[in-house]
């Protein structure tokens, strides 16, 4: 009951609204964006961890608080759409909504917005970005 709650709050947000396609990033990002994806009736593009994609890929690297990952979207699945809000589960430090925003710069294409479960305000991971960050839990 919590779960239809959460995602029926943030599937009805103006992040979602406002974008053309929804950008989940690994692996917990998924729960949520698959979920707000089918409720809200857009497509979900992922962003996976390094060697999990097949295809054309672009990448992105970015720092850890222990050491660097990378991200990789496929080229084809940005095609169609413009703009995308970018969903996750925390907001920190922003590292990784961060890495998925210059990814879709990169292909000259939009960030909406940002939506994600939980923020740590503290870390000030919001203030890196130059679109709407919504949270659902501020801690």
């Amino acid at each position: 009951e919590v779960f239809r709650e959460l995602i029926f709050k943030m599937s009805s947000t103006h992040v979602i609204k406002n974008s053309e396609a929804i950008i989940s990033i690994e692996a917990r990002g998924f729960i949520f964006g698959a979920a707000i994806s089918m409720h809200a009736c857009k497509p979900m593009i992922v962003a996976r961890k390094p060697e999990k994609l097949p295809g054309d890929l672009i990448k992105e690297n970015y720092n850890l608080e222990y050491g660097k990952s990378s991200l990789s979207i496929q080229k084809e699945a940005l095609k169609k759409y413009n703009n995308f809000a970018i969903v996750d589960d925390l907001l920190a430090t922003g590292g990784t909504i961060k890495c998925v925003d210059n990814l879709i710069k990169k292909s000259g294409k939009e960030v909406s917005g940002c939506l994600t479960v939980i923020e740590l305000v503290n870390l000030k991971g919001r203030n890196q970005f130059n679109f709407d960050v919504e949270s659902m839990l501020k801690l």
